[in-house]
């Protein structure tokens, strides 16, 4: 029977509908994510955390600060990000991999998942509670900082640990419900978000010192063509896909008699997109941050020196980020996509591999 013109026509408008709406939704949530990050924690005096935030020009907490959209800077309860989500992924992750209980309830399919999912939640929120007692009882004992937290004590101990952990939780699951309800990949976006909001400010500050003479023109558009040119790497390498041919044999399932037919596996370049340096970021902003706080004071000095080391630019900062970002390159690409696992579902389905007529197996040929 032909199919009708209509009936197409109709099934692509409410495709159309339904992105329109998965936009908007993503539109809607990323504006209270900015709106959020403008509320400030009580009883911090922002004059003096600008001074403060104007001092660490350069360093981690500078850093820390883009990746919360400038929440840092203004004292958010935004301010500890998404970064406690991203630590706690990381830990269950690895627990899926050494931890046998973890390992067989990653293996029960969409129940499991949702359990680990939880146990990430709650990761968080150990985390998440971990990292603010540390910033709400380092704010008032910040060396040269004094009137920072305008009335140090419990009352503002409590307060800011409370705005700081349900800022975290909010921003989790505000990722989630993108993830689900919008266009997918919610903390990413929201990274993503934090970043972007960063850019407009830089690129009229840029505009501006080359109008006044204090920046070249020949150098701006040098600039210009390098993140042009980065931009298209970037996107190059994202698309590249390696395909492998796949036949699934004549088969019969019932009454219904099957034709052979020939397919292909995409194995993308990068399967593991944007997440080891994610991941790394995160392991690295944690220590650096704690001796950030802490390394000020009297009989601290090795802290100190610690956070001295892990500044960006620093050669062990570099050092230390590229061995992290390919670290976790290997291990996520490996938790994503196991050959194994793909192999015995090809099987299963009565496909196998053209490459695959030396007679090894198809797993070693995904490999």
């Amino acid at each position: 029977m032909a199919k009708q013109p209509g009936l197409d026509f109709q099934s692509a408008k409410g495709g159309i509908g339904e992105l329109k709406r998965r936009l908007l939704f993503v539109i809607g949530a990323l504006i209270v994510f900015r709106i959020g990050s403008f509320i400030p924690i009580p009883g911090i005096d922002a004059a003096v955390l600008a001074k403060l935030l104007e001092q660490q020009r350069g360093t981690i907490i500078e850093m820390f600060n883009m990746f919360s959209g400038g929440a840092l800077s203004r004292a958010s309860i935004f301010a500890l990000g998404i970064m406690p989500y991203i630590s706690a992924s990381i830990i269950v992750q690895l627990l899926t991999v050494v931890y046998q209980p973890l390992a067989e309830l990653k293996k029960e399919g969409e129940s499991g998942r949702r359990k680990i999912s939880q146990y990430t939640r709650y990761g968080t929120l150990v985390l998440a509670i971990f990292q603010s007692i540390g910033i709400a009882t380092g704010l008032p004992n910040m060396p040269g900082m004094q009137g920072l937290v305008i009335n140090p004590g419990f009352a503002f101990y409590f307060t800011a640990v409370v705005s700081l952990v349900s800022g975290t939780m909010f921003l989790m699951w505000l990722g989630e419900q993108i993830t689900e309800r919008g266009i997918g990949n919610g903390i990413s976006i929201i990274i993503f978000a934090g970043i972007v909001a960063g850019l407009p400010p830089a690129i009229a500050h840029t505009i501006e010192q080359a109008r006044q003479g204090d920046l070249h023109f020949l150098l701006l558009l040098l600039v210009a063509v390098l993140v042009f040119a980065v931009t298209f790497f970037v996107v190059f390498v994202e698309r590249g896909q390696r395909r492998i041919v796949v036949n699934y044999a004549k088969r019969q399932q019932g009454r219904r008699v099957y034709a052979a037919q020939s397919t292909h596996l995409p194995l993308k370049v990068n399967m593991a997109g944007v997440i080891p340096a994610i991941f790394a970021s995160s392991i690295i902003l944690f220590p650096a941050t704690i001796t950030s706080w802490f390394g000020g004071g009297t009989g601290w000095n090795w802290l100190t020196t610690i956070s001295l080391y892990l500044q960006p630019g620093q050669p062990l900062y570099v050092l230390l980020y590229a061995s992290a970002i390919i670290f976790f390159c290997f291990f996520y690409t490996a938790l994503v996509f196991n050959p194994r696992e793909t192999a015995d579902n090809l099987k299963k389905s009565g496909a196998f591999c053209t490459r695959n007529s030396s007679g090894r197996a198809n797993g070693e040929v995904y490999r």
